[in-house]
């Protein structure tokens, strides 16, 4: 990639933006950075001038002299900050609120516009290839949070959701797949002993970007790891040794003598994740499934010696 890419890239998105403004300017009165900051303060009512500053990457005298504009219009008031007396919270009034409010519905209008012309396929593709451009050049990557939860409402959906395209795209995989990652969803939300039974959705600057789940197995004392996906914007952050870690931690203190799994040969980086882990390869047998000719593998974890 070179300069010239950035800017051919720059110039084709503030296009788009800008073709969809139909000869109206989106924020006027204002300009874009005056609805900045009114955006900013409309979603953290908390800040001073130094928080818009260090959010924004604004020079203080031009933030100082937006503040004043805005306090003369009435849009914003500054009083006494709670945790710093040499600080002033910038706070919004009533009239400033409609303000960033109608903003806000313009540009969210905007979008919908833009998202209208795109095709219903083409949608998710999209906002991936956004997630990857905020992930790459983004300043806090580094930094980011993981967070291993449960399910909430609607994340075991997503669950099936996101395997079966993830499995599409990255190896073209059909809907036979999709279709056995939802009897395995539904056969857990139907029926699961959470004392013996869990699922994890791993949560990476506040939205789903993995999962795991441990099921028992169809023999006695054997749990099973299923489903183990981690978005591939995420990856890089350790999530997969999360995952398998917390499956691990829950089969051994829930009794379990064996963890066991199966996948498939081509899936090369999940097949060193549980290496890593101490899972063997116990067998192999080719199959036709999911639209290839496939091999696959059992894996297996002793947890446990036979008497213990």
């Amino acid at each position: 990639m070179t300069v010239q890419d950035v800017r051919a890239f720059n110039r084709f998105y503030t296009g788009v933006i800008g073709a969809l403004d139909y000869g109206r300017h989106l924020y006027a009165p204002y300009t874009l950075t005056e609805a900045r900051v009114l955006y900013e303060l409309a979603h953290a009512p908390h800040l001073d001038a130094a928080d818009l500053r260090g959010l924004l990457g604004l020079d203080a005298g031009y933030l100082s002299r937006i503040l004043n504009r805005f306090e003369d219009a009435g849009l914003v008031f500054r009083g006494p900050s709670d945790s710093d007396p040499r600080r002033r919270r910038i706070t919004l009034t009533a009239r400033g609120r409609e303000t960033a409010a109608l903003l806000d519905e313009r540009a969210r209008e905007t979008v919908a516009a833009l998202l209208d012309g795109v095709a219903p396929a083409d949608r998710s593709r999209l906002a991936e290839a956004m997630r990857t451009v905020q992930d790459v050049l983004g300043a806090d990557k580094p930094s980011a949070q993981v967070v291993l939860r449960e399910p909430r409402a609607g994340e075991l959906g997503w669950i099936v959701q996101r395997n079966g395209a993830l499995y599409a795209a990255e190896y073209g995989w059909n809907a036979e797949y999709e279709a056995l990652v939802a009897r395995i969803v539904a056969d857990y939300a139907e029926d699961h002993d959470p004392h013996l039974e869990r699922v994890w959705i791993a949560e990476l600057a506040g939205r789903p970007v993995g999962c795991v789940m441990c099921v028992r197995g169809d023999a006695p004392g054997t749990a099973r790891l299923r489903l183990l996906l981690v978005e591939p914007e995420a990856r890089g952050h350790g999530i997969g040794d999360r995952l398998v870690r917390a499956v691990i931690d829950f089969a051994r203190g829930a009794g379990y003598r064996d963890l066991v799994l199966w996948t498939n040969d081509v899936l090369t980086g999940a097949r060193r994740l549980y290496q890593r882990h101490g899972f063997l390869l116990t067998a192999e047998r080719p199959h036709r499934s999911f639209g290839h000719d496939l091999l696959g593998q059992d894996w297996r974890l002793t947890l446990r010696g036979p008497g213990a």
